[in-house]
């Protein structure tokens, strides 16, 4: 079965996004290609427990058994060792990166405390999009009961695109929710 928001996109977002910046064709939109969520554990990276627990709330999250990181090499002033646990990361793909955007915009992102909208500064040059969450458990699918301690993650939102703006047009119309960009 494909995922709600694919159909969206296809059906009234890529149409519309071709009559607002005169595209030739729907392929030259700009398109969502995968979503990278990260993190980081710190000097929590050599607790097994801890990474055991971190892999369980991110594989409920996604859905998918994340990947754990490994420093590069050792900083005394950060008290990092080379070859020892960083983070963890997961790669979503296709439906499984669809019906995530589906739960983080309709459900967690709402769930925030004191919540005013994501920063339109998060975009890249290339049009990638990184925001921040400083809990993990705005998350339903996370069990606040068995949650340590609470955690931050990144996610990255990869999109093929021409420019900053038609990335930032394509996560409107997705509904994600920006700050206003008045100036008072």
């Amino acid at each position: 079965m494909e995922p709600r928001i694919k159909t969206v996109i296809i059906k009234e977002i890529n149409p519309s996004l071709k009559e607002m910046f005169g595209y030739k064709n729907l392929y030259m939109g700009p398109k969502i290609e995968k979503i990278v969520l990260n993190m980081g554990l710190g000097l929590d990276g050599n607790d097994a427990k801890i990474v055991t627990s971190c892999q369980e709330d991110l594989a409920s999250i996604t859905g998918q058994k994340p990947v754990i990181t490994k420093f590069r090499k050792s900083i005394a002033n950060f008290k990092t060792r080379k070859n020892t646990n960083s983070g963890l990361k997961v790669t979503l793909r296709k439906n499984k990166m669809y019906e995530f955007i589906d739960r983080l915009v309709n459900i967690a992102l709402p769930r925030i405390k004191d919540f005013r909208g994501l920063s339109s500064n998060g975009f890249d040059k290339f049009g990638n999009y990184t925001f921040g969450i400083k809990e993990q458990i705005i998350f339903p699918e996370v069990n606040f009961d068995k949650v340590d301690k609470i955690r931050g993650l990144d996610i990255t939102i990869v999109i093929k695109s021409m420019d900053k703006k038609h990335s930032f047009e394509l996560l409107k119309k997705l509904n994600f929710p920006f700050k206003d960009t008045r100036s008072n």
